[in-house]
């Protein structure tokens, strides 16, 4: 890099507000992407220092130390010491850390500095440590520790300008040291570090005159082993209630708008193949997946606030129990989690547990979580078959439906951990311990931008995965064209010809063949399924919206055909990009291949006893 510009990373502990610092620096100006041949996600973006240096600014995942035990660990280790493929090693380091807690931070600040590189300490969150009385020698530390420190309060961008002046100043001197003078150390030096570490500690910060009070009380009541598991199932019911009822404003106004959007095609174009295309093929397609997109949104609504508060790691810790009956490390809870958004960003985020075999485990497993694809399909097929209602004191019906396919998810995916580690991998599940961090009211800035990106990806997926896709359902419908008069014109089309040739295969759960037609471009991305009902079902009629399709289904399936319907998405084999991810973090096709069998043969399985009972009580 020229002398104007330069690179650095941002090394820190989970939770030590390392990210809110990188928003801060960078804004808007943040990209996000993977690490060369990895899964583990790079964000980097640029800042403009004072003196005019252009500062491309890397955040790393957190780690506790270079002796990585994790995937996600293992990148910021190899970033920091210039290891990793096709990356160069960072002129300067930010380490990150929470000044109301630095007993940990240390023993990573003292590795860190045996690595040689120009190094920063950032104090973040250094108002919480004033408002407690912390009392920190920053001269002595600075001293101690052989490098610049400045306080930051990242959420409220405070100490920015000082931090990347120091920065400035750092790179002015040059680097002091090659970029690979860090090695593995031995047993004895881990414990001579942990040694020096609480010296430094004892010897330059004091304890806090007027400690965090206010977390331990909150504590006390969201951490009690049963008060506190009663508050997280009430707090994950009032999220599936909102990811069903919030939306459904804004789900009318893009229905609403598609639906106009088509009429107004079709007052423009003539009846014929453009009219179909354009409306039965693009519009009906698109706007029948970017309806769901306000569901989503409020689903990561709920995640993100979980996070930035400091909550989600309370939840994993009293899910720690039941998760460990399970045989599931309490660590899962979080890749747990962010599955009911994705489960790619899910089985990613299993990189933090440490051990292969719980690792592998959670990944197995993660899939079976509710993710956000499955939304669309689930709120399609209750709002053609279950009554828009309140029950039990102004409980929506369909909420509580919703709410039932999200807890058959939650309860297989810890059946067949159980069955797991009961029968392949047996052994302890080894104990979770994390550090549990402060409790902080979230920025709106974060929680805004971090919306923001997910919207861009689930309008860059519609765009680059469903959209073509769904031409490609329009074309199989539509060609070849029947003859004049003939009573189902779709039946002579590739799709009819595909789907009557597959039915006789689903038949036994109940599945007609338009259903099996949308469940092979189900298979590409599970969301595709609806849009492909609404196109095999909107053929010749350019007003099809997701409201007349679910009235359709209601008229064309029976009660038991779309019970069974939801049975086969609780379990439903992943899309393609999810089984990509798989293959990738475990370095092989084999596990790819067992996650379709299995959640293929549970799916079906699932789907033959609810379509089988539903007839039997009289709902065929």
């Amino acid at each position: 890099m020229s002398a104007l510009s330069a690179r650095i990373a941002l090394v820190g502990n989970p939770n030590s507000g390392k990210t809110a610092l990188f928003n801060a620096l960078t804004g808007a100006r943040q990209k996000v992407a993977n690490y060369a041949g990895v899964t583990v996600e790079r964000k980097e973006g640029t800042v403009k220092t004072p003196a005019g240096r252009t500062l491309s600014v890397l955040d790393l995942p957190g780690t506790y130390s270079l002796r990585a035990r994790s995937p996600d660990e293992a990148v910021t280790r190899d970033a920091v010491l210039g290891r990793l493929a096709g990356e160069t090693p960072p002129d300067a380091l930010v380490a990150v850390a929470d000044a109301t807690n630095l007993r940990l931070v240390l023993r990573l600040i003292l590795e860190l500095k045996a690595v040689g590189r120009p190094m920063v300490l950032a104090l973040n969150m250094y108002d919480i440590a004033q408002r407690q009385g912390l009392r920190i020698d920053l001269d002595g530390l600075r001293r101690e520790l052989g490098c610049p420190i400045v306080t930051t309060v990242a959420t409220r961008k405070r100490g920015i300008d000082a931090l990347t002046a120091e920065v400035d100043a750092l790179l002015d001197k040059g680097a002091l040291a090659g970029p690979n003078q860090w090695r593995e150390p031995t047993a004895a030096e881990i414990r001579d570090a942990h040694r020096e570490a609480q010296r430094i500690l004892r010897t330059y910060v004091r304890p806090p005159e007027r400690p965090d009070t206010l977390t331990g009380r909150i504590d006390s009541v969201l951490l009690h082993p049963v008060a506190g598991l009663a508050i997280l199932l009430a707090l994950l019911f009032l999220i599936f209630q909102a990811v069903f009822a919030w939306a459904a404003p804004l789900q009318d106004l893009i229905d609403l708008g598609f639906q106009g959007l088509a009429g107004l095609v079709g007052q423009v174009l003539p009846d014929g193949l453009l009219r179909s295309f354009i409306t039965d093929g693009l519009i009906a397609g698109v706007g029948g997946v970017l309806v769901f997109l306000p569901q989503i949104l409020v689903l990561f609504l709920f995640i993100i606030l979980l996070e930035d508060s400091g909550y989600m790691a309370r939840a994993a810790f009293l899910m720690d129990r039941i998760m460990g009956g399970a045989g599931l490390h309490g660590r899962a809870f979080i890749p747990l989690l962010s599955s009911f958004a994705c489960a790619i960003p899910g089985i990613m985020a299993a990189r933090v547990i440490d051990t292969r075999r719980d690792r592998m485990t959670t990944i197995l497993v993660a899939p079976l979580m509710t993710c956000s694809a499955r939304i669309p399909v689930y709120t399609l097929i209750i709002s053609a078959f279950i009554p828009s209602e309140r029950v039990w004191g102004g409980l929506s019906l369909q909420g509580l439906v919703m709410f039932g396919l999200y807890a058959a998810g939650i309860l297989s995916a810890l059946l067949v951990a159980f069955v797991i580690r009961r029968v392949f991998w047996r052994g302890a599940v080894e104990p979770f311990l994390m550090e549990l961090p402060t409790y902080k009211l979230p920025a709106f800035s974060s929680v805004a931008r971090g919306l923001l990106q997910r919207a861009e990806i689930f309008i860059g997926r519609a765009g680059r995965i469903i959209l073509p896709l769904m031409v490609l359902v329009w074309f199989l419908s539509s060609f070849p064209a029947a003859p004049p008069g003939a009573e189902s014109p779709i039946d002579y089309t590739f799709a009819g010809r595909l789907g009557h040739f597959l039915q006789p295969l689903l038949a036994p759960i109940g599945f007609n063949w338009q259903m099996t037609v949308a469940l092979i471009p189900g298979f590409a991305a599970r969301e595709v399924a609806v849009a492909a009902l609404g196109t095999v079902y909107a053929v010749g009629d350019a007003e099809a919206n997701i409201g007349a399709l679910a009235t359709q289904l209601h008229h064309h399936w029976s009660l038991a055909t779309g019970l069974s319907f939801l049975a086969w998405y609780v379990f439903a084999p992943q899309c393609l990009s999810t089984l990509a991810v798989v293959r990738r973090e475990t370095n092989s096709w084999v596990w790819p291949a067992v996650m379709v069998a299995y959640q293929g043969g549970l799916a079906y399985l699932a789907a033959f006893i609810v379509y089988r009972t539903a007839v039997a009580f009289g709902a065929g």
